[in-house]
C-alpha cells in the first residue's frame, strides 16, 4: 500500500477498530455483571423469605413459595436429600442436587405447636433437653451460582442463591431459590447486535473522514512533488515550490525545500562561474607556454625558457590554488594539531627577504601564540595576505601577531591605495580582481583571497579587511586561540 492517504486512513480505522471493541467487551462485561448482581439480589430475597419461614417451624407442605415460575425453590437437608420444591419444578442444575421430588421426612413443627412463645429463654434451664422453638438463619453471604429450571414444561436460565438455616429441631436446611436471567440475556444479547451494527458503520465513517482530512492536509506535499519533479525534468533551479499560507508541518517543509533550493542554486552557479573562471584563466598560460614551446621547436634560438618556466610556474600555481579550493569545497576537515602562529609567520616572512618590499614582522611577547588547525593551510593563509599586501604596497608592509579576548589575531597591513568600503566584501569572491587593467601577472588569478577566507572559516575565524592607521588596507585574521586564553608557555621557534 504506497498511498500515505490510504496507511492512514487504514491505521485510523484499525485503531478505533480496537479501541470500539475493547470499550463493547467492557460495556458488555460491565451490563452483564450488573444484570447477573440484581437478579442474585432478587434470588436472595427469594431465599431468605422461605428460609424465613422455615426457622419460623413452618412445615413443608405449608411452605408459601412466592411465584414458582419466577423464583424456582428447592430445599436440601444437610445430606443433601430434598425435602421441599416448588410445585411445577420438573428439573433443576447448577444447585445441590438435581432431584425434584422431596424424599419423606417428618415436618418441622407439630400442627398445634405454639410458634409464638421463647422456650429456652426464661432461665430456667430446660433440663428435659428440648430444642428451641424457632430456628436461626445463617449470617454467612450466600452462595450464587448459576444454572437451568424446567417449570411446567419451560426450561430457562437462572441465577439461584443459597440460604442455610437451622431448625428447631436443630435440622440444617440450604434454601436454593432462583430468578431468571432471560432479562439478562436480552438486554445483552440487544447491546451486543446494536454494537455489531453500529461497528460497521462507524468504522466506515472513520475511514470516510481520515481519507478527506489526509486528502486535504496532502495537498500541499502533492503540489510540493508536482513543482520539485518539474524543477527536476527542466534543471531550472530559479524555480520554487508553493508554500502553503499554514504553519503546520507541510508549510516548514515547503520553506525549507525552497532554502535547500536555494543554497544549491547558488552552489550551481558558483561552481559554474568556477569552471569558467578557471578554465579562463588556465588558458592563458597554457596558450603562452604553447606557443613558446612551439617556436622553441621551429626555431631553438628563439626559445624563451625564463618566460616558459615563469609559465609553467604560474599554471602550477594556479592549479595548486584549484586543487585547493576543490577540496574545500569538497569540505574537507582541517587537520587538529596545535600550531603556533608566532612562528609560522616568523618563518613567512623570513621567506621573503628577498622581496621587492621585505614585510616587517611584530610578535606580541605573549609567549607562544596558538591555535589548533592544519599548519599548511594557515601558512598558505599568511602567504596570501602577504603576497596581496606586497603587490599593493607603495614601499611598506607589515604583519603582528598577538592574544586578544581568548583570539589570536594575525593583522597585515600595507601602504597603498587600501580597499573601497563598497569592494572590501567583493574582494574575497573567487577570480575577482578590482584593477582589471592590470596584468594577469602581476595581478594574479583573483583567488588568494578566497582561499583564505574559507580556510578561516574552516578554523572556526573569520578574514576581515579595512583601513589601515596610515592609509593602505589592514587585513585581521582572527583565529580561537586554546581553551581559555590562546597563550601558551614560552617558546623559542623562531
Amino acid at each position: 500500500m504506497r498511498s500515505v492517504r490510504a496507511r492512514a486512513a487504514l491505521g485510523a480505522t484499525l485503531v478505533v477498530a480496537v479501541a470500539l471493541t475493547v470499550a463493547g467487551l467492557a460495556v458488555l462485561l460491565v451490563l452483564r455483571g450488573n444484570l447477573t448482581d440484581r437478579a442474585g439480589l432478587e434470588a436472595e430475597v427469594a431465599a431468605r423469605e422461605v428460609a424465613g419461614q422455615l426457622a419460623l417451624g413452618t412445615a413443608y407442605p405449608e411452605l408459601e413459595l412466592g411465584d414458582e415460575e419466577v423464583h424456582p425453590v428447592q430445599v436440601t437437608d444437610e445430606e443433601g436429600r430434598v425435602v421441599a420444591v416448588s410445585t411445577d419444578l420438573e428439573a433443576i442444575s447448577g444447585t445441590r442436587t438435581a432431584q425434584v421430588d422431596p424424599a419423606p421426612s417428618a415436618p418441622v413443627a407439630e400442627p398445634g405447636d405454639d410458634h409464638g412463645g421463647d422456650h429456652g429463654d426464661d432461665g430456667d434451664g430446660d433440663d428435659d433437653g428440648s430444642v428451641p422453638a424457632r430456628g436461626e438463619l445463617s449470617s454467612d453471604q450466600p452462595d450464587f451460582s448459576n444454572g437451568t429450571a424446567t417449570v411446567d414444561g419451560e426450561t430457562a436460565d437462572y441465577r439461584f442463591a443459597a440460604v442455610e438455616l437451622t431448625t428447631d429441631r436443630d435440622v440444617t436446611l440450604t434454601v436454593h431459590a432462583g430468578a431468571p436471567l432471560a432479562a439478562e440475556q436480552e438486554a445483552v444479547d440487544t447491546v451486543r447486535n446494536s454494537m455489531l451494527t453500529g461497528l460497521p458503520v462507524m468504522l466506515l465513517v472513520v475511514a470516510g473522514v481520515t481519507w478527506l482530512v489526509t486528502r486535504r492536509a496532502l495537498r500541499p506535499v502533492e503540489g510540493i512533488r508536482r513543482e520539485l519533479a518539474a524543477i527536476t525534468a527542466s534543471e531550472d533551479l530559479a524555480r520554487r515550490v508553493p508554500e502553503p499560507d499554514s504553519r503546520d508541518e507541510v508549510a516548514r517543509l515547503a520553506r525549507t525545500t525552497n532554502a535547500t533550493l536555494t543554497v544549491l542554486e547558488a552552489s550551481v552557479d558558483r561552481q559554474r562561474r568556477f569552471v569558467a573562471d578557471a578554465s579562463h584563466e588556465l588558458r592563458s598560460p597554457i596558450a603562452s607556454l604553447r606557443t613558446q614551446l612551439e617556436v622553441g621547436a621551429a626555431h631553438p634560438e628563439l626559445l624563451d625558457v625564463p618566460g616558459a618556466v615563469a609559465d609553467t610556474v604560474r599554471l602550477q600555481a594556479l592549479a595548486a590554488d584549484l586543487l585547493l579550493l576543490a577540496r574545500l569545497d569538497a569540505g574537507e576537515r582541517p587537520g587538529r594539531a596545535v600550531v603556533d602562529l608566532g612562528a609560522l609567520v616568523r618563518a613567512e616572512v623570513s621567506r621573503r627577504a628577498a622581496d621587492r618590499i621585505p614585510p616587517e614582522v611584530s610578535v606580541a611577547d605573549q609567549g607562544r601564540l596558538e591555535v589548533t588547525g592544519s599548519r599548511g593551510q594557515l601558512a598558505r593563509v599568511v602567504g596570501n595576505l602577504l603576497d596581496n599586501a606586497e603587490r599593493h604596497a607603495e614601499a611598506a608592509v607589515a604583519v603582528s601577531v598577538r592574544a586578544a579576548r581568548g583570539e589570536v589575531l594575525i593583522e597585515v597591513t600595507d601602504d597603498g591605495a587600501g580597499v573601497p568600503e563598497a569592494e572590501r566584501d567583493r574582494i574575497f569572491e573567487r577570480f575577482v580582481r578590482l584593477d582589471d587593467a592590470r596584468s594577469r601577472d602581476d595581478g594574479g588569478a583573483g583567488l588568494g583571497l578566497a582561499i583564505a577566507r574559507d580556510v578561516a572559516a574552516r578554523h572556526g575565524g573569520i578574514l576581515t579587511v579595512g583601513a589601515a592607521p596610515g592609509g593602505g588596507a589592514r587585513f585581521t585574521l582572527r583565529l580561537p586561540g586554546p581553551s581559555g586564553t590562546g597563550r601558551a608557555p614560552a617558546d623559542d621557534g623562531g
